[in-house]
């Protein structure tokens, strides 16, 4: 960067530790990445070892195209917090290069409601990504080494299921060939996301450094020609990974544009992972905050179910309030509008895409959270169209609140900040799984598919039938499930907008990850490396004279 543009950085962004301050955190608990970013060390709170903040989910109705503003809304539901003079730390997953080089683009918000320095948090941050990719293909080359080398575990390289990784889509590298030219067995493998691989999910889920190493060792890289599971630990990568890992794991602190805290730490997706930040940066937040803002991927359907699923079940948290964002814009594409005419007033169909909105409140108020809607405006929303989104809310008992964050900041989530802060306060919450941990694995699938997703049954391959059944009799049956599933629709057919039912939820296969601790149903065409669109944001992505990134956002 130029002299000039680090100059003018210099006059927007506060320095790292003052930031910090405001956290609770003392500054020599940091680890900087020069002015504006820093790793916080692991056991950093400094205002106590208890965890003593509330716990607030932001989620959203099913995505569309328009827009729903969950990350922005995140943003200035904490900065509104924190000008009411609640203390409160925000909580976000770190952006994957594969969107940002790809359709949707940078993931730090918008408007006044952004966490910055945009540029390096939506492409590198601190490198966690890198460090996690490394191990992950680190862990691919020792299974491949130990068998090029005599063999010694007896690995069936047919049935190695470990998968390498990479944070930029490329769909040619989802199904490969490897040891090719004598260079071991030749075999078939194939490429995962980085943000969809079990080293990101046990990553995030992981609560020390130890637990971390475990979760590691735990890890089925496929089995044996006896047909015995073999785990990480056998090939003994785990240690070298967890040495890759070690600075990685500690939370990334930076900063909005009002100057609240913001740990942006990992980032699984949430259509093919479970789609939560770390815990350790949320265990952070909640120890120094009065307040921890976080959110969780894509509709409440994906994101929300498996943060009270899998993510505050493994961790023990508990939510104290839930906010689902809407727009009218992306209510009316439910309501069958297309893209092009969304700006056309419509108010019957937003009365019709209402119907996404009401499943998303009714789906998270089992279990047990109190919710309140946050209405996120667009200057072309008109009264009859907001009224209809207002009375939809009514209907269902919720409180709705009109944001105006990304063009006015923190003033304009103030009205959503007090409403949160009464459910949060009024200890009204009584967290509960959807599920408990001794049902089946098949029920477990069934029963988010019938009372989350309102499908009238699940039809499982044979082949998963078979793995279930395999994972039950290895010990893994008290695991919860995360599902892998379009973002866009209930079902698994993307085009099934609004709140269709009378679907049957097809499960083509199943993938253990005992590392993490969780079981991963593949639903549909699902795919866990996506390719890029025929216009990826790459290409107007570049570098101006003055050294700023420019057309990533």
């Amino acid at each position: 960067m130029t002299t000039d543009a680090a100059i003018a950085r210099a006059a927007v962004l506060k320095p790292i530790e003052e930031i910090a301050a405001r956290a609770g955190l003392d500054p020599a608990a940091l680890y900087r990445y020069g002015p504006f970013k820093a790793k916080v060390a692991l056991g950093a709170a400094a205002r106590g070892a208890e965890r003593r903040g509330k716990l607030v989910l932001v989620t959203a109705i099913s995505p569309t195209p328009a827009g729903e503003g969950k990350t922005t809304t995140t943003i200035g539901l904490g900065d509104a917090l924190n000008l009411s003079g609640r203390r409160t730390v925000i909580c976000l997953r770190e952006p994957s290069l594969g969107p940002c080089f790809g359709m949707k683009g940078g993931a730090n918000g918008g408007g006044r409601a952004q966490v910055v320095p945009q540029d390096e948090i939506n492409l590198h941050l601190t490198g966690d990504f890198h460090a996690i990719t490394a191990a992950t293909n680190l862990l691919a080359a020792m299974i491949d080494n130990h068998v090029y080398w005599g063999n010694a575990l007896g690995i069936d390289p047919s049935r190695v299921t470990w998968r390498r990784a990479l944070d930029v889509n490329d769909r040619a590298l989802r199904d490969i060939v490897v040891g090719l030219g004598n260079n071991g067995a030749v075999r078939q493998d194939g490429f995962d996301l980085t943000v969809a691989s079990e080293t990101m999910a046990a990553f995030c889920l992981a609560t020390s450094v130890a637990d971390l190493e475990a979760r590691l060792g735990r890890m089925v890289i496929g089995q044996t020609f006896a047909r015995e599971d073999l785990l990480a630990g056998a090939v003994k990568a785990t240690g070298a990974m967890t040495a890759l890992l070690r600075d990685a794991f500690a939370p990334n602190l930076v900063q909005t544009i009002d100057g609240s805290p913001a740990l942006v730490h990992g980032g699984p997706f949430a259509n093919i992972a479970h789609g939560c930040n770390s815990v350790v940066a949320t265990d952070l937040g909640l120890r120094l905050a009065d307040y921890v803002v976080t959110e969780a991927g894509f509709g409440a359907d994906l994101g929300a179910e498996k943060f009270f699923d899998i993510k505050c079940r493994q961790a023990g948290l508990e939510p104290a309030a839930a906010v689902v964002v809407a727009t009218v814009r992306a209510l009316k594409m439910h309501g069958g509008v297309a893209k092009a005419d969304l700006g056309r007033p419509d108010p019957e169909a937003v009365r019709r895409g209402s119907a996404n909105l009401r499943r998303h409140v009714e789906n998270v108020q089992k279990f047990g959270v109190p919710v309140v809607v946050a209405v996120n405006h667009f200057t072309a929303d008109t009264e009859a169209e907001l009224a209809e989104v207002f009375g939809c809310c009514a209907s269902l008992g919720v409180g709705a609140q009109l944001c105006r964050h990304w063009a006015e900041g923190a003033p304009g989530a103030l009205g959503l900040a007090e409403a949160v802060a009464a459910l949060a306060e009024g200890g009204g919450a009584a967290f509960r799984p959807l599920y408990p941990d001794e049902l089946p694995l098949g029920a477990k699938i069934e029963r988010i598919a019938r009372d989350i997703y309102r499908a009238d049954g699940v039809a499982l391959a044979p082949k998963a039938a078979k793995k279930l059944a395999r994972y039950e009799a290895g010990g893994y049956g008290g695991l919860p499930v995360c599902m892998a599933k379009t973002p866009y629709s209930f079902s698994s057919d993307p085009a099934l907008v609004g709140a269709p039912d009378g679907f049957t939820l097809p499960v083509r296969d199943v993938r253990l990850s005992a590392g993490a601790g969780f079981v991963v149903a593949l639903c549909g065409d699902i795919v866990t490396l996506p390719g890029l669109p025929s216009r990826p944001a790459a290409e107007t992505i570049g570098v101006d004279r003055e050294g700023l990134i420019q057309g990533l956002f």
